[in-house]
């Protein structure tokens, strides 16, 4: 994949000639409080995949380190994808789909390329599969991520799907694997970056918080009870740099 690809940008999400921005905003123009916002999002949902994505409930695998499913508040996802550069070869990998928000919002922006999301629970991933068949560019794998060959994959996204142990085998199986540079966007309450940093490869391009979002009037919400943290990686192998 050429660098251009990885590259971070700043300015609208463009996808098949539409500007996704403006679109969200004017979805959640009437939201006043974190509930409607969240309504809004389903309502989005709806209109993309036939069905709501909204929150699935408590993870049922716990014992397995993983995390309880939360889908990313398309706003979020707005801006986090505004950072990224997606090319016909661009293969996305959502790390714990769940119901496959992210996936939804893929296909919904046009970009070019293909998602893929992988999901432990299998009730889940299924619910994620139903829907997403209906689009060329989407599939769902049911199963442990640590299972998955992953040097196909330019992109990846998490937020917040397992515990440290986890990540950490995850984060060596891409250096191992990766055979081009690829990118990352991890979401959580404190971003894990220092699980990042000092390792061979990866470097820093964005971070930053979510936490509120504004309402008609300008007036600023809580979305979260705390800050979401969020940095964006870019990891390039120096056996194959």
């Amino acid at each position: 994949m050429a660098r251009a690809d990885l590259r971070l940008r700043n300015g609208r999400i463009r996808g098949r000639g539409r500007d996704m921005s403006k679109r969200g905003v004017a979805a959640r123009a009437g939201a006043s409080n974190a509930e409607e916002l969240f309504a809004a999002d389903a309502r989005r949902d709806v209109e993309v995949c036939g069905r709501s994505l909204a929150q699935p409930g408590p993870s049922r695998f716990a014992r397995e380190h993983a995390h309880e499913p939360t889908p990313t508040p398309y706003f979020i996802l707005e801006d986090l994808f505004a950072y990224l550069e997606f090319a016909e070869d661009s293969h996305l990998l959502d790390v714990g789909c769940g119901t496959g928000r992210v996936l939804a919002y893929f296909a919904d922006a046009g970009f070019p390329g293909r998602a893929t999301g992988v999901e432990l629970d299998p009730d889940l991933a299924r619910d994620a599969a139903s829907w997403a068949r209906g689009f060329a560019n989407l599939s769902v794998i049911e199963g442990s991520v640590l299972n998955v060959p992953l040097a196909e994959y330019t992109h990846f996204y998490l937020f917040n799907p397992f515990d440290t142990v986890v990540l950490l085998d995850f984060l060596a199986r891409i250096e191992a694997q990766a055979t081009r540079p690829v990118a990352l966007v991890h979401m959580s309450d404190n971003g894990e970056t220092y699980y990042y940093a000092g390792r061979d490869g990866w470097s820093l391009m964005a971070e930053g918080e979510f936490q509120k979002h504004p309402d008609a009037r300008g007036r600023m919400f809580a979305v979260y009870e705390g800050p979401q943290h969020y940095s964006i990686w870019r990891f390039e192998s120096l056996a194959v740099g």
